[in-house]
């Protein structure tokens, strides 16, 4: 049975590597170490794998064949993808056994997601994982959410497959400890006239609704509002999934800043596993 040593959201944008001078020094400090907070505190659980749940931003998939959900269950896998990202590229080491064994309780479970021996990843993965400073030789199974081109897995069904992966990970015999990153969001759009306006009042609001744990209000809310924060917002799809895998556990933003010169509402989060553990980060305005 594994325990899971931490479960945490937090956003992704590719500007954060590629222009990290284009806002003041000190707001870049602020951002990359809470970043690097999270990483800490990732890494005081001592977790045997890594589950990153993300989403292609059209380098696995296109129109043609464009799973809701997809499974890795590859040896490896190439990141990132995108010849453009200012980022050391680096193979991550895959843990097949454990994706394979997600992949059939997924099954049993009723889901269909499909899975990929050839997934490669991008921005949407690395970027966090390059800031928090996670060691690239963790073994990680990523899972891929359709956040891009309609029609998209629904909040709500994205909350209850998370459920059903905290259920299957604390079943998991093959390794003791297993943490979880999702990662996208929140608010921000992309190649739309709307691009660098941020919906600091959606973001607010709904963080403000995880931490008070009422899922169903939050995943309304996701649910109804989600156009107003720019298309990139559909991200926060891998967050319903984090608060399902969550099991009640309460959530506690630890960062979040309106970035506009990075296009995006930047937040951080975790749920606590015990009373009293630390997150490690900040919350700022």
């Amino acid at each position: 049975m594994a325990e899971l040593t931490g479960i945490y959201t937090a956003s992704h944008t590719p500007v954060m590597l590629n222009f990290p001078d284009r806002i003041p020094s000190d707001l870049r400090n602020e951002i990359f170490g809470a970043y690097e907070a999270m990483g800490r505190d990732f890494e005081s659980g001592k977790p045997d794998a890594l589950v990153v749940l993300s989403n292609d931003h059209l380098h696995n998939f296109f129109l043609d064949n464009f799973p809701a959900l997809c499974i890795g269950v590859g040896e490896q896998y190439e990141s990132p993808i995108e010849h453009w990202l200012k980022a050391k590229r680096r193979i991550f080491t895959g843990d097949q056994a454990f994706g394979a064994y997600l992949l059939q309780e997924a099954l049993k479970a009723e889901f269909d997601p499909s899975f990929s021996m050839e997934m490669v990843l991008d921005h949407g993965a690395l970027t966090p994982l390059e800031l928090a400073g996670l060691d690239p030789d963790l073994p990680i199974v990523p899972i891929l959410f359709n956040c891009v081109q309609p029609p998209m897995p629904t909040m709500r069904r994205c909350y209850n497959f998370g459920k059903f992966l905290g259920r299957a990970i604390r079943n998991y015999k093959g390794v003791e400890r297993v943490a979880i990153l999702a990662t996208g969001g929140i608010s921000h759009d992309i190649a739309t006239p709307r691009m660098g306006m941020v919906n600091r009042d959606f973001d607010s609001r709904l963080l403000e609704l995880m931490e008070a744990g009422d899922h169903d209000e939050v995943i309304r809310y996701a649910t109804d509002f989600v156009h107003t924060a720019g298309n990139g917002a559909e991200e926060i799809r891998m967050w319903m999934a984090a608060m399902g895998a969550a099991d009640g556990l309460p959530f506690q933003r630890t960062y979040y800043r309106a970035v506009n010169d990075w296009y995006t509402g930047i937040g951080i989060g975790r749920f606590e596993q015990s009373a009293g553990t630390n997150a490690g980060g900040h919350h700022a305005g």
